[in-house]
């Protein structure tokens, strides 16, 4: 099966857990020509069906309850309930169980096609080393969350970038379309301050690896200034399609069970994941990182939140098998996988350029 049947395949199956936006699923598919950094966020049905023969010798590694679906670009902030700023893993949609290696290659694979497509500068053997650096620091301390108050300073000024600008943020939700049908009205509201809070319905398209999926935001103003909600339509992750029999790992259940501080608005009301939008609580993307970051540091630090999520589960077991890991496995297996995604990118940029 190439890439275009898996396509087909995959969003067949997704037409049956849920209403798909044929309109987002057409723009996903452009997106995912623009290049292999792109493509890899948006193919993880493809990752998850090449890993296991592209990465057999990871196979045997403990299996844990795991992202999944892990790239540079998954990682946001978050309010807590005692309104510390809150970084980590931001998008939690593909959970599975996993063996514990999937989500570091795949970490490292995202920084390798970055680092090509010149969003880095360092070397993919710094990257790797900084994420497994990362990784084995976290799991030795047993993990803590990442909450930009007194640590991590540097990583609060990422965050709190000129990019994500306020005014920006609302001009951007603004210019959305109305919602007209498909709301998910009472998860939307239930998340609101006050049930009688008047609210603008718009439908909302970004990411790109969920594209194709309902997605509505309510826009309302409280105490005189603005609020977001987001519902997000949940679907099983991509692991049930090449793998109907596998564990389920709902999203919830994997946050929960991470060395975490909870993001208060983060919740799954229905078939529906919701939670609160606002310039400091949303995923950052790379292009708002430039030219300020530590880029070592930034890859280390998310190995240490890999760790966090992982923690839950089986550590004895992780950390026997990783220190029996040879020098460099991270290095080769994100070196074979890059090259198992351009390969197939190659192919979908290929029939997207016939096509027009």
């Amino acid at each position: 099966m190439d890439i275009l049947e898996a396509t087909r395949a995959y969003e067949a199956w997704l037409g049956r857990q849920t209403s798909v936006v044929r309109k987002d699923l057409l723009l996903k598919h452009e997106r995912m020509a623009l290049g292999p950094f792109v493509f890899l966020r948006g193919t993880f049905y493809r990752w998850i069906q090449q890993w296991p023969d592209v990465c057999a010798n990871l196979l045997d590694a403990p299996r844990v309850p795991s992202v999944g679906d892990l790239h540079v670009e998954n990682f946001g902030t978050w309010r807590d309930r005692e309104g510390r700023l809150v970084w980590g893993v931001n998008d939690a949609d593909e959970a599975c169980e996993l063996p514990y290696t999937n989500d570091l290659v795949r970490l490292a694979t995202s920084a390798l096609l970055a680092i090509e497509a010149r969003h880095f500068a360092l070397s993919v053997r710094e990257a790797c080393e900084a994420i497994l650096e990362g990784y084995a620091a976290s799991r030795e301390t047993g993990g803590r969350p990442v909450v930009l108050a007194e640590r991590r300073r540097w990583l609060r000024r990422l965050a709190l970038s000129d990019l994500r600008d306020p005014v920006a943020f609302w001009e951007k939700l603004d210019a959305l379309p109305s919602a007209v049908s498909g709301v998910p009205r009472t998860a939307l509201q239930s998340m609101l301050p006050a049930s009688t809070l008047p609210y603008r319905m718009m439908r909302r398209v970004a990411g790109v690896g969920s594209l194709g999926r309902p997605r509505f935001v309510a826009l309302a103003v409280w105490g005189g200034a603005r609020i977001a909600r987001e519902a997000k339509a949940l679907v099983p992750s991509a692991s049930a399609w090449t793998n109907p029999g596998a564990a389920r790992c709902p999203p919830a259940a994997l946050l929960k069970r991470a060395v975490r501080v909870p993001d208060p608005f983060y919740a799954i009301s229905g078939n529906w994941i919701v939670r609160r939008l606002a310039p400091d609580c949303s995923r950052i993307e790379l292009t708002e990182l430039a030219g300020r970051r530590d880029e070592r540091k930034l890859l280390r630090a998310m190995g240490w939140e890999t760790a966090n999520i992982h923690l839950g589960t089986r550590r004895a077991a992780i950390d026997g098998d990783l220190r029996s890991r040879p020098r460099r496995w991270l290095d080769d297996a994100a070196a074979h996988m890059a090259d198992a995604v351009k390969r197939d990118w190659r192919q979908w940029a290929g029939q997207a350029k016939r096509k027009t």
